[in-house]
């Protein structure tokens, strides 16, 4: 019997959007400021979803330890959040998938530990709010993933019970808050997984490669 699912959950850097174009593009306007060459791509976009404090260990080689650290994170911070969607797309197929959701009456909402300042406007831009039932920030509740408390608190919002729920994200973070919670879970591994990663140690219920994959799957999997 396929499990009964009212309700998907998405983490948001490198599950639902690609925002790792605009988290490199600032972190490079950042490092211009500092007179240091850009950093390809490439090389930035495994980290993106350890945020801020990823960005400045690849970027500049700080941890927050380092003396400078805070006013290296408020300047990256603030530069990110004047750059927030010039690039930042939905991963191919969740578009239409979000409009299928909706269409069978499923609803859908993001939990991310993306700060709020930087989460909410990145929602609205994309015109996000006019469909999610439920955003969560990483400061809208403590303690923050991998603690389940934030997907509880999204499940309250939209009304939905976390059994009836999937959550779909591509941190080992995501996937261990969702087991806690009781939900499905599924990894994305179209998203932000680092060479230093194991993400066959963390026991999602499904590994997705590719975000066009995704629709298919639940519909062939998941009753509603």
């Amino acid at each position: 019997m396929k499990p009964l699912i009212k309700g998907v959950l998405f983490d948001l850097d490198g599950t639902l959007l690609d925002t790792a174009p605009d988290m490199a593009l600032a972190l490079n306007i950042q490092r211009e400021l500092h007179n240091l060459k850009p950093l390809a791509f490439s090389d930035v976009r495994p980290f993106v979803s350890h945020g801020a404090l990823a960005m400045l260990k690849i970027g500049f080689g700080i941890i927050p330890s380092d003396k400078n650290f805070d006013a290296m994170r408020e300047q990256y911070l603030h530069i990110y959040s004047e750059n927030l969607a010039v690039k930042t797309t939905l991963f191919d197929g969740l578009e239409a998938f979000l409009k299928q959701l909706k269409a069978q009456s499923i609803k859908w909402g993001i939990v991310t530990n993306k700060p709020a300042f930087l989460t909410q406007p990145l929602v609205q831009a994309l015109k996000l709010d006019q469909s999610a039932s439920s955003v969560i920030s990483g400061d809208t509740i403590e303690p923050r993933k991998p603690n389940p408390a934030p997907l509880f608190a999204a499940c309250k919002e939209a009304g939905l019970v976390p059994a009836q729920c999937i959550y779909i994200g591509d941190a080992e973070r995501d996937i261990a808050a969702g087991r806690a919670a009781g939900m499905k879970t599924i990894l994305a591994n179209w998203g932000y997984i680092t060479p230093q990663d194991s993400p066959e140690k963390w026991q999602a219920d499904t590994s997705i490669e590719n975000s066009t994959e995704l629709a298919d799957y639940f519909w062939q999997n998941f009753s509603y």
